[in-house]
């Protein structure tokens, strides 16, 4: 098995702002393995929030230095490579993940979420998402997404540094502009406790559907306070970074936020989704600045989310790859191409039947 690892930089065409600070985009890797004339793609992207933070040259370090020790393994040695790889940080194990399943997809002749057994049908519509603005801002984002795909969910970025009436404003802004939307909202970790109380109280009356991420990292003794208190769902991202996270959360929450980035992979996405179902939880996926190779690897899941928020690539103006298509409602479908079926930007794309 040989590995080869690029570098490609994305950009936003609309820069994000959350509770931590404003994107413009990244610098990404794209990893591909080769064996037995088969071709297998990943990608790693950088992870950004608190202890876990893993910059592009980490990740670049990281899959340049495991090259040469997976070098004598078969893409199916895959305990062998686990056992190799399980001190990466999470996105490059990540893609080396993906890469191998793209392989193994490409090898037995499958696209992945048929080779899984998975139901395209049941795939959920994505959510969009708005960032952290004015509510003029806001109302034109609105706009920009609807000429991209129509999709009746929004996820709104709370947690302004301005304050709750800033965070309400925006909320106004986009229930004036779409009052039909469905709407998901993520503070990011922006609000305290009685903050995050109030607001949950104000915006399950205005229809809100569940509350993401209300409270930092390190607060989490208090979310059982606030599932008590909250009229509202309350799902977590940063609080849970892979499975082992799931057990002590999940009394006090209704459901996760899983990323390929963080949780290291397809493989481990799958864990994820066990843990959270024999807990009792709902599961979304969500991503960073991923591109479509990344996004269209966790929609091969999507069968068995309750909400994707799988938006990355599509607010991006040099993605350099294809993958998933925008199909009616809203939604995304996973390729019938072999393995992932992504292909480079530059190549012939292959459509939807």
């Amino acid at each position: 098995m040989q590995i080869c690892v690029e570098r490609f930089t994305v950009t936003k065409r609309s820069p994000l702002t959350i509770s931590r600070g404003t994107n413009h985009g990244n610098t990404n890797l794209w990893l591909r393995i080769f064996a037995e004339g088969y071709e297998g793609w990943g990608e790693a992207s950088p992870v950004v929030h608190g202890a876990h933070a893993q910059t592009t040259e980490d990740l670049a370090k990281a899959l340049e230095s495991i090259g040469p020790q997976l070098a004598g393994c078969h893409p199916l040695d895959r305990q062998q490579i686990a056992d190799r790889v399980r001190s990466l940080p999470s996105a490059a194990r990540a893609a080396i993940d993906l890469a191998l399943w793209d392989w193994a997809g490409k090898r037995s002749g499958l696209p992945l979420w048929q080779l899984w057994g998975g139901d395209r049908e049941r795939i959920p519509p994505i959510s969009v998402t708005i960032g952290i603005g004015s509510p003029a801002a806001a109302r034109e984002r609105v706009q920009q997404w609807r000429s991209v795909i129509e999709t009746p969910w929004l996820k709104l970025k709370l947690g302004s540094p301005e304050g709750l009436a800033a965070d309400r404003a925006l909320v106004e802004a986009v229930l004036a502009e779409a009052p039909t939307a469905k709407i998901l909202v993520d503070a990011n970790g922006g609000w305290d406790l009685a903050g995050a109380i109030e607001m949950a109280r104000w915006l399950a009356d205005r229809g809100v559907v569940y509350l993401e991420q209300p409270l930092p990292v390190g607060q989490e003794t208090q979310l059982a306070e606030l599932k008590a208190r909250s009229p509202l769902p309350i799902f977590v991202d940063e609080s849970c970074f892979d499975e082992r996270d799931i057990p002590q959360l999940a009394p006090h929450i209704h459901g996760i936020n899983i990323k390929l980035m963080k949780s290291g992979g397809l493989t481990a996405a799958t864990r994820l989704v066990a843990t959270a179902r024999a807990c009792g939880l709902q599961v979304m996926f969500g991503c960073y600045s991923d591109s479509a190779l990344a996004n269209t690897a966790a929609l091969q899941l999507g069968p068995w989310a309750d909400y994707l928020d799988l938006d990355s690539h599509l607010n991006l103006m040099d993605d350099p790859f294809v993958g998933a298509a925008i199909a009616p409602g809203g939604r995304l479908l996973p390729p019938i191409e072999l393995g992932l079926g992504v292909q480079r930007r530059d190549q012939p794309a292959i459509e939807e039947p």
